[in-house]
């Protein structure tokens, strides 16, 4: 079972910073969660909200903030961190990072309350830019997003996001679309849905599993991977279960 690191080690560290993108690395997890936005330029960047309020010490939209004005935000602030000079990454300067390791980066389009036009396009030119083509995988809440994903790179395995109401009969619904995986929420499934998805060959990768009850869960019922905040205890259960 896949640990991803959920907007990086994000348990520890301030989300979707690339000090949470290192401690990461350094735990030895599978690979790394995060999610991308444009500016009001069209630039390419590393945030979870539409909104700045919550992660940084400004306020507004991540689209009415041009990338030099958005990286005047602390993406510490209200953290032990908020001291370290932490910014908002560009996509282009994660890519650049983690190419240089083995980590798998799961990319959420995040387009389902601000649809950013080319998105999809931008993003993947970054992806070729780095030659990372073969360590990438998509997902959103905007299907049509992985629609888009697909007519620019067919082979590259996308996952069908869903909301906390769940989906019956996820299998099939993502084997009829070309979605190589179903990325629900944990409090969504149970050992029947994962057996339904693995029947259509679907991988099924969970979020966000940050209670061991959780986690022992998703591994008995054979799920592929975990989104977590915690990816160093993750992995520490997982290969404690593989070594008896």
């Amino acid at each position: 079972m896949h640990v991803f690191a959920h907007r990086g080690y994000s348990g520890a560290y301030p989300e979707n910073t690339m000090l949470a993108f290192e401690k990461a690395l350094e735990c030895g997890c599978y690979g790394i969660e995060l999610d991308v936005q444009l500016t009001k330029d069209g630039e390419v960047v590393v945030i979870h909200d539409e909104m700045v309020d919550r992660t940084t010490d400004k306020t507004g939209r991540v689209w009415d903030y041009t990338l030099a004005e958005l990286q005047t935000c602390n993406a510490g602030a209200g953290t032990a961190f908020e001291n370290q000079n932490l910014t908002i990454p560009t996509f282009e300067e994660y890519c650049s990072w983690v190419a240089t390791t083995d980590l798998v980066t799961n990319i959420e389009l995040k387009t389902s309350i601000i649809y950013y036009p080319e998105i999809e396009e931008k993003t993947w030119e970054i992806i070729k830019r780095h030659k990372l083509e073969e360590k990438v995988l998509f997902s959103s809440f905007n299907h049509l997003s992985l629609a888009a994903i697909k007519a620019l790179a067919p082979g590259v395995p996308c996952g069908a996001l869903v909301p906390e109401s769940g989906l019956v009969n996820a299998g099939y619904c993502a084997s009829k679309f070309g979605f190589e995986c179903y990325h629900p929420a944990y409090c969504t499934i149970d050992a029947a849905s994962v057996a339904e998805c693995h029947e259509y060959n679907i991988q099924v990768n969970v979020w966000t599993v940050n209670s061991m009850d959780a986690l022992e869960n998703c591994y008995a019922w054979g799920c592929d991977g975990v989104f977590t905040n915690y990816p160093a205890v993750c992995k520490a259960y997982i290969e404690a279960k593989q070594a008896n």
